[in-house]
């Protein structure tokens, strides 16, 4: 929310994002803006004034669960088995997206110039916190050369996005991410 902005607005922030928050999580990504206007008893007009596009939305509900997938990065980074240690981190963001309607969507790269002012600020919050994760990885020889998190990060994304219509959603993201992490690191001799 920006700063100076009047008690008012910062209230009717305040509250268009927490009945956001509710209609995400029953509705996933595509839930109505006019409806969340509605419940939050403020204009349309209102809702697209603190959140121009569905993006800034998505974005700021999924803001604490990237904050906390951030410090879980660094809290990991540097600790035990570098593989492992990407692979918990990426097993997380997996998990978080399935149980967090609309952060997968968040996460999605919608091929906006990396200048541009709907830049996807959780994705790339997320490569600059797991960055020191998959170098050390790569540079132990335990993730393939080329991989960048934007990879990762696309990867999961399309694993939650195909999987969230199935009857168990969760347990099929994770199998459809392990059988991804068997191909994504090289095998001893191959």
């Amino acid at each position: 929310m920006p700063e100076g902005q009047r008690a008012d607005a910062r209230r009717n922030y305040t509250r268009i994002l927490a009945v956001a928050e509710a209609e995400v999580a029953a509705h996933g990504a595509g839930a109505s803006l006019e409806q969340i206007a509605r419940t939050a008893e403020v204009g349309s007009a209102t809702v697209r004034r603190h959140f121009p596009t569905r993006r800034a939305l998505l974005e700021a509900v999924s803001g604490k669960r990237i904050e906390a997938l951030c410090v879980r990065a660094n809290d990991l980074t540097g600790r035990g088995d570098s593989r492992d240690a990407l692979l918990e981190w990426l097993s997380e963001v997996v998990t978080y997206c399935v149980s967090a309607r609309g952060l997968a969507a968040a996460l999605a790269y919608d091929g906006a110039e990396v200048e541009s002012v709907h830049e996807n600020s959780c994705s790339s919050a997320l490569e600059v916190a797991a960055g020191p994760l998959l170098l050390r990885a790569a540079r132990d020889g335990a993730v393939a050369a080329g991989v960048t998190v934007a990879d990762l990060i696309t990867l999961i994304v399309g694993i939650v996005l195909a999987t969230e219509h199935h009857p168990d959603h969760a347990a099929r993201a994770d199998r459809l991410f392990r059988l991804a992490v068997a191909g994504l690191s090289p095998r001893d001799g191959d």
